[in-house]
């Protein structure tokens, strides 16, 4: 049985990563031109096809029989092709929707629920926001009946919806709106899955609102189309395993902590025993100025350097499956401290100020400059770290403490 994904670019996906973990069957991956969907689908060979931006609305055209949700919502993101080459087409978002919202904790009945973007997840939400009882939706659109320069009339929005593409990788850090704007808001979804957590969802999180990322329903829809495909029941058991395989597989692993700690040997062994690429922000620095660092603070100053730093910061932050090691006031920024959040575990390596390293540091020339960095570091370590290791043994035994960690604990 051959089964898959269409869509314009589908290069980015976890949809293989996500079906490989639930179902027995091949799954590929197909980007398929605008002009050449219709044609893709009367001649592959397949016997479920996923289908996603952005020819939901086509498929729905396309296939000989509608679920009652994909007629509903006019939109297909499942087909299923029968023995007599009948296509029946479904709308299993629906579904996944519906749980990731369960999931993060987040209700919509009675609430005034606000839906950012009118494409074919948006119907998707509209339909599952009446389906749980909302007390109003509103559909915000670049033109339409409601624009965003109408926001600040629904302020009084209690769950806000992002169906866009708006800060799926490539754009990280992107967002629509600010939640400064809705002093009511108790809950976020946002459909993004890539990075794991939007600039939206972050932003939520700071703010103490329930929330989630798409992850959970692209998971989730995968769990409900692998059932219709084979025609058998998928536990939820499964389908949670199958999201932390898939966290696992492309959340960053990210290492912060003072100049000397050991980030950069630690990093290179979690690479190479997690078969994982690694990236050392200061090297992109040297790369990008053409000299090494100490020289950038004597020739260019500290400000270029941090300019610099911020740069290779928010590359690899953007960036999944890493291994990525920070420069020591890497983290001083708060734009960057936000880019490496979206898709990493942080893990502050603390070793004593005795044991760092004071080669090569510019800022940390002496030992009395190396115990006043620390005293003003060490909250911003401590407090925006997911985990804190005691990096005061060899680089092989904190490198092993983190993936122990990371195994054991990396999820969302």
């Amino acid at each position: 049985m051959i089964c898959g994904l269409v869509g314009e670019n589908v290069s980015q996906s976890y949809s293989k990563i996500i079906h490989n973990a639930l179902f027995p069957y091949e799954y590929r991956l197909h980007s398929v031109e605008s002009d050449r969907f219709e044609e893709f689908l009367r001649r592959a060979d397949f016997r479920g096809m996923n289908v996603t931006m952005p020819y939901k609305r086509r498929a729905a055209k396309f296939c000989d029989v509608l679920s009652d949700g994909a007629a509903a919502t006019g939109c297909v993101n499942t087909i299923v092709r029968e023995k007599d080459g009948t296509h029946r087409g479904y709308n299993t978002d629906i579904y996944g929707f519906l749980r990731m919202a369960k999931r993060a904790g987040i209700s919509l009945r009675g609430k005034k629920v606000l839906i950012l973007g009118g494409g074919g997840t948006s119907s998707t939400a509209r339909y599952c926001a009446k389906a749980e009882g909302a007390g109003e939706i509103v559909v915000v659109e670049r033109s339409g009946d409601v624009t965003y320069s109408d926001l600040s009339k629904h302020a009084d929005s209690e769950i806000i919806i992002n169906t866009t593409p708006v800060g799926m990788f490539p754009k990280n850090g992107e967002k629509l709106v600010s939640l400064s704007s809705f002093p009511k808001c108790r809950g976020v979804l946002d459909v993004v899955y890539n990075p794991i957590k939007s600039a939206l969802v972050l932003e939520a999180e700071t703010r103490a609102v329930p929330t989630s990322g798409g992850l959970p329903m692209l998971v989730y829809q995968a769990k409900a189309a692998g059932e219709l495909f084979l025609s058998e029941k998928c536990p939820d058991t499964a389908a949670e395993k199958a999201l932390d395989l898939t966290v696992k597989k492309v959340m960053n692993i990210a290492l912060i902590g003072m100049p000397g700690c050991g980030k950069s040997s630690v990093g290179r062994i979690i690479a190479e025993r997690l078969s994982r690429k690694f990236l050392d922000t200061d090297d992109i620095v040297e790369k990008i100025a053409g000299i090494a660092v100490p020289d950038i603070f004597q020739v260019m100053g500290e400000t270029s350097f941090r300019d610099l730093e911020s740069a290779a910061v928010f590359e690899c932050g953007a960036l999944s499956g890493r291994v990525i090691a920070t420069g020591g006031g890497a983290i001083l920024k708060k734009e960057n401290r936000a880019a490496l959040s979206q898709n990493s575990r942080i893990y502050f390596i603390n070793r004593d100020v005795e044991k760092l390293s004071l080669d090569g540091r510019p800022l940390s020339k002496d030992a009395d400059a190396v115990k006043r960095l620390f005293n003003e570091r060490i909250n911003i370590y401590s407090s925006f770290s997911d985990v804190e290791i005691n990096g005061n043994g060899s680089a092989d035994e904190t490198a092993s403490r983190i993936i122990a960690d990371f195994k054991a604990n990396a999820g969302i």
